[in-house]
């Protein structure tokens, strides 16, 4: 049994900057307990959120030491009592973690491990989990996108950005993504968006009026509304919605620009969701693995020793491009 071993992994024993983010080498491999799955981690994905939450100053606080990390993705090593649908030796990813998954091993509830296709490798396995699940409670069960709708992407060149380009354009909706680079420009049009337009030009928002020939957009899927949300509220259509996925400070909002359309600001916490929606989010995601258009795009990634520089990136990277993994 793996629980005589030792292994490496992250340990946070107190909020802070990303030097909190400590690597041990001889912690004991847990066990898992009942309807439990003990992974073998082979890559780990990493989101801002995790961030937020070691900075201390995120509304979730674990309690101390933690392991952070709830994308993981590896093979079943063993399973507690009461799983059945999951065996030692299946290749699978995980939506949430319960030891942290900055690890070589991470126990998981058997209801957030999901199986891997073939057609998938690890690290696109590791950047499943919150992008994919969050892209598709922002669109379907928060802006309830319909088939022949609008949407902007406005960041969309992050994993969240990149998982909803590619399930909107599955879903039938016309794609617009903004990016700050040329590259993420490039990468957002490979990845589903009809049009990408760069939020660090000028006159951008006038080029994404025109190109809904002035009608504007039915809905916003949001990474930085801190920055963005007064802008969003004025390129909206009549009866349309922001959904705010990321946020970093406060910004100052005219609430009569909703009135005149309508429109609706909503925000997501994928923590929110219930064990409906996760599986109906998990089957259509699945479906999108299977037919091919679910395919993650990893950027940049990191050895399990590099996870403060990895922290510090993903804030202040000037433009994403694809998800940022860690490599276990």
């Amino acid at each position: 049994m793996a629980t005589s071993k030792l292994m490496r992994a992250i340990k946070v024993s107190e909020f802070g900057a990303p030097s909190v983010l400590k690597l041990c080498t001889d912690l004991p491999v847990p066990s898992p307990g009942q309807k439990q799955v003990l992974i073998r981690v082979h890559a780990c994905g990493v989101n801002p959120v995790e961030t937020y939450i070691r900075s201390g100053s995120y509304a979730r606080k674990p309690s101390l030491p933690y392991t952070p990390g709830s994308d993981v993705s590896g093979v079943v090593e063993a399973v507690g009592d009461g799983v059945y649908l999951i065996q030692a030796g299946d290749r699978v990813f995980t939506t949430g973690t319960v030891t942290g998954g900055y690890a070589e091993f991470t126990v998981a509830s058997e209801d957030t491990v999901h199986k891997l296709p073939d057609s998938l490798d690890y690290k696109q396995g590791a950047a499943i989990g919150v992008p994919y699940f969050t892209a598709y409670r922002a669109l379907v069960h928060k802006a309830h996108a319909k088939a022949g709708e609008t949407v902007l992407i406005h960041g969309a060149s992050g994993g969240v950005g990149i998982a909803a380009c590619q399930i909107a354009r599955a879903f039938g909706l016309k794609v617009l993504g903004t990016a700050g680079t040329p590259e993420g420009m490039k990468l957002l049009v490979i990845n589903g968006a009809h049009l990408a337009f760069n939020h660090r030009e000028k006159d951008y928002l006038d080029k994404i009026k025109d190109a809904t020939s002035g009608q504007g957009v039915n809905v916003i899927i949001e990474m930085l509304s801190n920055v963005n949300l007064s802008n969003d509220l004025q390129l909206l259509d009549f009866g349309g919605r922001v959904i705010i996925v990321g946020c970093r400070g406060t910004i100052e909002i005219n609430p009569r620009d909703t009135m005149m359309k309508e429109s609706s600001i909503t925000g997501v916490a994928l923590y929110n969701a219930n064990n409906k929606e996760t599986s109906e989010c998990a089957a259509a995601l699945f479906a999108g693995m299977e037919t091919g258009w679910l395919k993650p795009v990893i950027g940049p990634e990191y050895a399990l020793d590099k996870v403060s520089q990895a922290h510090e990136d993903i804030i202040s990277s000037p433009g994403a491009s694809g998800k940022m993994i860690l490599i276990i």
